[in-house]
């Protein structure tokens, strides 16, 4: 036992003897290892890994019923649309209904009156007439009256009495004739001009119908447009929310693996430390025993390229909600967008502060790679992967006749992006569509 304990005071004595010679003049300026950071286990990463897969999903299906939710939007605007333009068209019909029935009715109005005015001038002419009969027989001078021929100086006199009255009499007979013809004709035109005004009383009515029916229809396609409508946004509130909690489910998994890249580090920084405190003791011993010999010195590890990815995710992701601007973006922030001369200052891009695709690439990863503010240039910025190999941190680019997008993958499918005018920074599922064969990878 006491031999035992000899010998590891001898040792301690050796190791606290070494220590002190490195720390007080012998070659090298080891630096001492700080405590260890917290080490979470697998099964904590893996459980937070499952929780924020679980919320992707969720995500994914919402977004899915959001995108259905949001055709059906535009098919009932476009039916709101369509009515509308339908009950412009049976107030069309009924304006014109309406101003042929006025018409109609003025039409019919003027042929009462020339029937009634004809029916006048008729009963003026039969009453002329009785009194010129009624005015002959009392004074004798109506044909066939014998007191009509004792006035009469000869016989010729005579003849023209007779031939006078027949004339007078015979005239005014014929004019009653014909006034009593112009009153059936005028009377006709007075029944085809009410017959008119009743059809045209009847096409307005089918058109007041049709124009009530017309806005019946219009008023049910707003509702249902409305009730659409607010099924999306009900959709959209979910779906931000789940992203939300998708986020700070990430955030839980990156400060997990945050915490176990450090602790990784810091055994590398042990280790190395290790390896250094023992060269050095090999150097001191050698120079004691006079010999020459030399150890060869361990390689110098650079920065984690995992650190420098997961500090651009974080980095993109602290900016989750920010306004798309087109042309705005920058290694310090977002930026004030500019015009484009169509679609961005439609949505007035150049009065808001944000990011657009490259923009936000070139924040994420300020400080590790300098980006140009063109996804085209991004592309060729780093080592071309193929898709089947992408990995987190990895740029994905869309365009296969020209690239027109740019986003960072996340990894599980899913990525973040500032994806265009009239919406914000956000994370999505990784759209297949027009995707580039290729990632482009800046760092590892």
């Amino acid at each position: 036992m006491r031999a035992i304990l000899g010998a590891r005071v001898s040792r301690w004595t050796a190791a606290t003897t070494l220590a002190l010679a490195v720390a007080f003049g012998v070659a090298g300026t080891a630096v001492a290892v700080p405590p260890p950071p917290p080490n979470p286990s697998d099964s904590e990463i893996k459980a937070g890994q499952a929780e924020a897969n679980a919320k992707a999903g969720e995500v994914g299906q919402l977004t899915n019923q959001l995108a259905e939710a949001e055709s059906r939007l535009s098919d009932l605007q476009a039916q709101v649309e369509l009515k509308m333009e339908e009950a412009n068209k049976a107030l069309v019909d009924q304006q014109t209904a309406q101003d042929a029935a006025d018409q109609a009715q003025a039409d019919a109005d003027a042929a009462r009156r020339e029937s009634d005015a004809a029916a006048a001038q008729i009963e003026t002419a039969r009453q002329r007439l009785d009194g010129f009969i009624a005015g002959s027989y009392q004074q004798g001078s109506t044909i066939g009256s014998i007191s009509a021929y004792l006035g009469s100086s000869s016989p010729r006199d005579l003849l023209a009495r007779a031939q006078l009255l027949s004339s007078v009499s015979g005239s005014q007979l014929n004019a009653l004739e014909l006034m009593e013809q112009a009153q059936t004709d005028k009377s006709n035109k007075d029944a085809a001009a009410r017959a008119a005004l009743e059809r045209a009383r009847q096409k307005q009515a089918e058109a007041e119908q049709a124009r009530q029916a017309a806005d019946a229809a219009q008023a049910a396609a707003v509702r249902a447009q409305q009730n659409q409508a607010a099924q999306a946004a009900s959709l959209e509130a979910s779906r931000n929310s789940v992203e939300e909690q998708l986020y700070a489910a990430q955030q839980r998994v990156a400060g997990l693996q945050g915490q176990r890249q450090r602790y990784q580090d810091w055994l590398a920084q042990k280790q190395r430390e290790e390896e250094e405190q023992a060269r050095q003791a090999a150097l001191a011993a050698s120079k004691g025993s006079g010999g020459s010999g030399g150890g060869g010195s361990s390689r110098p590890v650079s920065g984690s390229a995992s650190s420098a990815v997961e500090r651009a995710i974080a980095r993109a992701m602290s900016q989750l909600g920010v306004p798309y601007a087109w042309g705005g973006g920058n290694a310090s922030g977002p930026t004030r967008g500019i015009r484009d001369g169509g679609v961005a200052d439609a949505y007035g891009d150049y009065r808001k502060i944000g990011f657009d695709c490259s923009g936000l690439m070139i924040y994420a990863y300020a400080g590790v790679v300098s980006l140009p503010h063109y996804s085209g240039y991004q592309y060729d910025a780093g080592r071309k992967v193929p898709l089947s190999q992408m990995r987190r941190g990895d740029l994905l680019f869309w365009g296969r006749s020209g690239i027109h997008h740019v986003a960072l993958y996340l990894g599980n499918g899913m990525m973040i992006e500032a994806p265009q005018s009239g919406l914000a920074v956000r994370v999505a599922p990784v759209r297949y569509g027009d995707i580039l064969p290729y990632a482009t990878r800046l760092v590892g």
